[in-house]
């Protein structure tokens, strides 16, 4: 049986300073044994709160491909991401997604700066999904300032996505980052309508990153997408690295990983993507019935844990 839930408390502070931060704003809708979904901002979009992300099909069989995106929309997963730089990421998605291509919110990124090399890039992967138009497209890992001028400038890959926008070729616009400088001045240059942020325990603690990105999404009613919720610091120096498609040390113990994936989604974020090795998916859908908000004492236990390690990520960066 289908509930709707608001969450009615109220904010101390802002949430540069309140931890947990409220939910209250994001639509919550749960279903007995299937994923909670979450609204989008503003788009009027529900997504599963565990997003696929395009790298678990990356090197697999079209076999492989087909079972893992079956067993995440069997599992209630509707919200699928990936990039051409995903290696044959797009080549595996497009023929086993297709069979479930009306009931779920794809997303797709493009690295390009530059309209005419962003315009071919979105032809080329919606040839590969094998789709009409994308739910999502977004600029992808932008870091840099001079990449915002870039993108933002004449003959900049803005261009591409309003003008893909108007085509139906894309539904919403928005972007992924890795920095607080670059995120900050995309919001404050074009209001897009999704931002895609490494949302983590340690980087936020102990890296003094995210709270002032998460604020001023919130502020402009952006929906809200969370990366890195499974992190747990950089790989160390010596010993092996069993993940190879991590570049960082995962949270792979079931329970530290959700740990973290609570975390991520006590605050008003619609959805974490978990890293692309198909056993850390496999272990963060297992764990979907379990991501309640954290309590006051797990709150003040993640905040000690953070500080107790090392973050990916910075602000101000070093």
């Amino acid at each position: 049986m289908k509930r709707r839930a608001f969450l009615k408390t109220a904010a101390a502070g802002t949430l540069l300073t309140c931890f947990p931060a409220t939910l209250r704003g994001v639509e919550r809708e749960t279903k007995r044994g299937r994923l909670e979904r979450r609204s989008l901002g503003r788009t009027g979009e529900k997504l599963s709160v565990i997003g696929f992300g395009g790298i678990v099909v990356r090197d697999a069989t079209p076999a492989e491909a087909a079972a893992r995106v079956r067993a995440a929309v069997e599992g209630g997963v509707n919200y699928f991401d990936v990039a051409p730089t995903y290696g044959d990421a797009e080549v595996k998605l497009g023929p086993a997604l297709e069979p479930y291509r009306k009931d779920v919110f794809l997303a797709c990124k493009t690295t390009q700066r530059r309209r005419a090399e962003a315009d071919a890039e979105l032809d080329r992967s919606l040839q590969r999904l094998r789709t009409d138009h994308l739910d999502l497209y977004q600029l992808h890992a932008v870091t840099t300032l001079e990449d915002v001028e870039t993108i933002c400038g004449p003959g900049g890959a803005l261009e591409t996505f309003v003008a893909a926008r108007r085509d139906g070729k894309v539904r919403f616009l928005g972007f992924s980052a890795h920095s607080v400088e670059a995120a900050l001045n995309l919001m404050d240059r074009f209001a897009f309508d999704t931002i895609l942020f490494p949302f983590n325990f340690c980087t936020w603690h102990a890296g003094n990153f995210g709270p002032q990105v998460l604020e001023r999404a919130r502020a402009k009613k952006m929906g809200i997408l969370a990366l890195k919720a499974m992190a747990k610091g950089p790989w160390p120096k010596d010993g092996a690295h069993p993940y190879p498609k991590c570049w960082y040390e995962p949270l792979s113990d079931p329970e530290d990983a959700l740990l973290g994936l609570r975390f991520t989604l006590s605050h008003p974020i619609t959805a974490a993507i978990p890293p692309g090795d198909e056993k850390l998916f496999e272990l963060a859908l297992s764990l979907a019935p379990r991501l309640k908000p954290l309590s006051r004492r797990e709150t003040e236990a993640m905040k000690a844990k953070a500080l107790a390690g090392q973050p990916i990520f910075r602000y101000p960066r070093a």
